[in-house]
């Protein structure tokens, strides 16, 4: 192989594996702008050919290293040799590695026949690339470059433009500092510099504000390992388990969480336990959410359901199957709770058959959670990482983000750092506060800017209490979505379009 060759392989390889560190629980987000500046001076150096290469090993580099953490999952779970799940995972590595790629290629493409031109389409190139990520195949939007900067100060951007725009303007600022460096054109400069600092002032612009009033919030960590999580002998005991990590609180909290599934028998055949429950903490003046599987029409649900106080529909004060107040999950998980392609892929193996794993999906857009008084937007585990399914379903009277989870299949890799990283985005985009109930973690409560109030430290059976206080007002990547992200992108787009014609007419 020529060595032009392999360093076409080798470097971006290297630049995307070094992306893993600007994620959670690495937190090194610097990082991110100066890859991104590398990956293009780099590719700028190749043809469209070659840039598709260069995206592809840049892609898989990125990746391979942020989501290693699945393999813990294939391993522990899905029951295939070492090789089977490596060949699994690449193959997974290699589809993602395409729309990088694809960018880069249009990118040189359109450059070869109008040079400059194509720099300032690089950004709206990579939003259009992630964006068929995260829709294509049901979606796998995990590890925006938008993500990596949860904790730095250019996360303040999030309310008026999101995750996705975040990333917007981290390219923004690539490619201004690389016309920069080229053309030592002032404003270029300038125009960075604005975009770098404008962020140390968007707090004092903040749509939310916080009201006199709050709850008094318990999450509860369970622990459960999953090798026994679904066994029929051991639904009572996990049940019976949280219910001893609750009830010395029920006085002394407004609201109980327990997490995704908590409640592993499903329902109508734990009616008469939920039945107990609900009048239990009625009683005591206490609401309680959990986590359990619907079972109605002959189809799975992954659900939610208010028990206690608001726990009921509006019309019955006592617990009965079917109430209107819960929350079905959409956004399913492929394989893990359902399987394309199932009659040809369960019996190859157990990683396709899964247990749990023929869910039917809950409506898009649902009305919020009632409990305690107040109105919850959910999201079931997965479901946090797609923006716009979490804000179709958000109102103004929205009080609280809820979200519940199980990264017990991914043991103690960096997986549910990152999930939590991109939870706590969620909480900055629509300025509310986030509450996030796992079964063996990261759990925690997060303020309407991202910080958490209270956080369960992983593989511990557990509960943690925080004061959360109401927070209103609306705020822009509410309002208008994705919308502002494309407009600025298209802009910027039409701008260097324009500059460069212009150039061309004065030669």
């Amino acid at each position: 192989m020529p060595t032009s060759t392999l360093l076409q392989r080798l470097i971006p390889l290297l630049l995307g594996a070094s992306l893993v560190f600007a994620y959670a629980p690495f937190g090194q987000a610097w990082i991110t702008i100066p890859v991104m500046a590398l990956l293009i001076l780099f590719t700028s150096q190749h043809n469209a050919r070659q840039a598709f290469r260069i995206g592809f090993f840049f892609g898989f580099g990125w990746f391979a290293a942020g989501l290693s953490w699945i393999y813990v999952s294939i391993d522990r779970f899905g029951g295939l040799a070492p090789i089977a799940s490596i060949a699994l995972l690449a193959l997974l590595f290699a589809y993602l590695s395409l729309f990088p790629a694809l960018a880069l290629w249009l990118w040189r493409r359109i450059g070869q026949r109008f040079n400059t031109l194509a720099l300032g389409l690089v950004p709206l190139l990579w939003l259009l690339a992630e964006s068929a990520r995260g829709w294509l195949f049901t979606g796998f939007p995990w590890l925006e470059l938008g993500y990596s900067q949860t904790d730095s100060w250019l996360g303040q951007y999030a309310p008026w433009l999101g995750g996705s725009g975040i990333t917007l303007v981290m390219w923004l600022v690539v490619i201004s500092l690389i016309s920069w460096w080229q053309q030592r054109r002032w404003y270029q400069a300038t125009f960075a510099a604005l975009l770098l600092t404008l962020p140390f002032a968007l707090p004092w612009l903040h749509p939310s504000e916080r009201s006199d009033d709050s709850i008094k919030v318990l999450l509860v960590q369970g622990n459960i390992d999953q090798s026994i999580k679904w066994n029929p002998e051991q639904h009572w005991p996990t049940m019976l388990h949280y219910l001893n990590l609750s009830k010395p609180h029920y006085a002394s909290h407004d609201l109980i969480i327990w997490p995704e599934a908590a409640v592993t028998m499903p329902e109508p055949y734990t009616d008469d336990i939920l039945a107990n429950i609900h009048s239990a903490t009625a009683d005591e003046g206490v609401a309680l959410i959990t986590g359990i599987i619907d079972f109605r029409g002959g189809q799975y649900f992954n659900s939610l359901i208010t028990l206690g106080q608001d726990g009921a529909d509006a019309v019955a004060e006592a617990y009965f199957h079917g109430h209107s107040n819960r929350y079905q999950k959409h956004q399913l998980l492929p394989i893990g709770e359902f399987v394309p392609f199932e009659d040809l892929l369960r019996p190859l193996a157990p990683l396709f058959d899964l247990p749990m794993s023929s869910f039917a999906r809950g409506n898009a857009v649902q009305a919020n959670l009632q409990a305690a008084g107040h109105q919850f937007a959910a999201a079931i585990c997965y479901e946090v990482v797609f923006p716009d399914l979490l804000r179709s379903n958000i109102t103004p009277a929205t009080d609280f983000i809820l979200t519940v989870s199980n990264d017990t299949w991914f043991g103690a890799s960096h997986g549910p750092a990152q999930h939590m990283q991109i939870a706590r985005m969620r909480a900055l985009e629509f300025a509310r506060p986030l509450l996030r109930a796992t079964n063996n973690g990261i759990s925690a409560v997060v303020d309407e800017h991202g910080h958490e109030l209270a956080r369960a430290e992983q593989f511990v059976a557990t509960s943690i209490s925080a004061e959360v206080p109401l927070v209103r007002g609306d705020t822009n990547f509410y309002r208008y979505g994705m919308w502002p992200t494309w407009l600025f992108a298209l802009l910027f787009a039409l701008i260097s379009i324009f500059n460069v014609v212009k150039r061309r007419q004065n030669q």
